[in-house]
């Protein structure tokens, strides 16, 4: 494995949310380099059986799995199940307009878009309308809709029946920050498109034929689908993209139970990874729902406002987000540092960074207080006499003193190379 952040084998724990299979052994296991794209091809490996896919599918939500680097850089975890027999194209029927290659009915939803803490989900689920062997589950329905234990229930379900496949896409609150951040915002819209768009072209590239995906729409449903048509053209794949689709077609009612059920696992069972660092949450994960209308939420962020300094917020809080930011704005000023009457570790305070080096050159009356520095300002022109005349030789400043930090790891100043 590539991966350097987690051990090459993951092997079952006991989870309410995750089906653990009657044949699941200490062997079980999955390769964490499935769970991002081919750095070759780019493509998705789908897990090889429906053990690997649940070992895969506890490391995410159990474990909370960030493999390295999709922390700090690109896309997050995308978890393609095994490919259920029945959804692959039967090489038996030579006629198009054979129903059993007609292809397998998909749907998309997610989870999570509105919250201040925690990831978004993206699920999907699909399967043969005709192929199928067992019973699809008659029960799915909007998983807003559905009791907690009704949706634990599908959840199980969908991750042992033999004829549903589904994939999971999970875009971390770091990635959402980092993506709204940029200098032009990738908005949250445009990321529910691209979440999508990649989970269908995982379906397409492991060999799969889809027939109809219905989506439940981000956006306008006509102008999304119509974007879908150019990007998947000559795929002949209907889109149905609608509002509320989760609570209309079955395959979207069960991608939703997919991102629904993930999302709430992946929260309670968070991992810090800030911890490693020394920070620990002061009230752990009593933070409620995530949402900022929240009033756990709400004295969660308050209490944890700078505990991880000088960053603000574990990486678990979506920076992008209005009430996060109004945190860490809400702060002193430059001159409250040092002041006595200042209080400057309030939670609601954001961090005050001094840079030693910044520091002399604000102080440096020489240089112009603060100004940014000329050439002249490192060297001195001086009058030498020689040969009976005067000429002007530029001389280096006087030295500055070094800065601290060199002091204190040990670094010299290089005399000479070594020819």
């Amino acid at each position: 494995s590539t991966m350097t952040m987690i051990a090459n084998k993951v092997t079952f724990e006991a989870d309410a949310s995750i089906d653990t299979p009657s044949d699941a052994t200490s062997s079980s296991s999955f390769d964490p380099a499935s769970l991002l794209p081919s750095p070759t091809t780019g493509k998705s490996t789908p897990q090889p059986n429906r053990s690997a896919t649940k070992a895969a599918l506890h490391a995410l939500l159990t474990e909370t799995l960030r493999p390295s680097p999709c922390n700090i850089f690109g896309s997050g975890p995308l978890l393609v199940s095994d490919i259920p027999p029945s959804a692959k194209p039967s090489s038996n029927d030579s006629s198009s307009n054979s129903s059993s290659n007609r292809g397998v009915i998909m749907g998309i939803d997610e989870a999570g878009r509105g919250p201040a803490l925690g990831p978004m989900t993206y699920g999907a689920a699909y399967w043969h309308p005709t192929q199928s062997t067992n019973p699809i589950p008659p029960d799915f329905n909007d998983s807003k809709q559905l009791t907690a234990e009704k949706r634990q229930g599908l959840f199980t379900q969908i991750q042992s029946h033999p004829d549903i496949g589904f994939v999971l896409r999970v875009i971390h609150a770091s990635e959402i920050s980092r993506n709204m951040m940029r200098k032009s915002p990738y908005n949250l819209n445009a990321m529910s498109h691209d979440c999508a768009m990649e989970m269908i072209w995982a379906v397409l590239h492991a060999g799969i034929t889809i027939d109809t995906c219905y989506v439940d729409t981000v956006g306008m449903p006509d102008a999304y689908r119509q974007k879908l048509d150019r990007v998947f053209e000559g795929h002949n794949i209907t889109f149905v993209v609608e509002k509320k689709a989760d609570a209309k077609y079955a395959p979207c009612s069960a991608a939703s139970v997919v991102a629904k059920e993930s999302r709430d696992a992946i929260v309670s069972n968070w991992k810090w990874t800030e911890m490693l660092n020394g920070y620990t949450p002061q009230n752990g994960h009593e933070f409620g729902s995530g949402y900022p209308s929240d009033p756990k939420c709400v004295s969660w962020m308050k209490s944890e406002c700078n505990v991880d300094t000088p960053f603000g917020f574990p990486d678990f809080v979506r920076f992008s987000w209005g009430p996060t930011r109004k945190l860490l704005g809400d702060g002193p000023t430059a001159d409250d540092v040092g002041n006595k009457n200042s209080n400057t570790n309030d939670r609601g305070k954001h961090p005050i960074v001094k840079w030693e080096a910044d520091e002399e050159d604000e102080t440096n009356t020489d240089n112009g207080g603060g100004r940014q520095s000329s050439m002249q300002s490192f060297v001195v022109t001086k009058r030498v006499e020689g040969n009976g005349q005067k000429t002007a030789v530029m001389q280096p400043q006087r030295k500055k003193a070094r800065l601290a930090i060199f002091h204190e790891m040990g670094v010299s100043k290089v005399a000479a190379f070594a020819e």
